[in-house]
């Protein structure tokens, strides 16, 4: 695995979040949110999260002081 796969990895994991959470925001705008719906894109979104901070978490070096 080259250097560009897990930043390129990380800028989709984090565009796919953006997309969600706008979907999201426009779902509950209209007053007419299918609940299930949209707690299923919330918890894809937080699976998201989470995903983004293994990555970021795997990225940085452990340091001993």
């Amino acid at each position: 695995m080259n250097d560009d796969q897990p930043t390129a990895r990380l800028e989709a994991l984090r565009a796919e979040h953006r997309i969600l959470d706008a979907e999201i925001r426009a779902i509950l705008a209209t007053g007419e949110a299918d609940m299930l719906a949209v707690a299923r894109m919330k918890k894809r979104k937080l699976r998201l999260k989470d995903e983004i901070q293994l990555l970021l978490d795997r990225s940085t070096p452990d340091i001993i002081a």
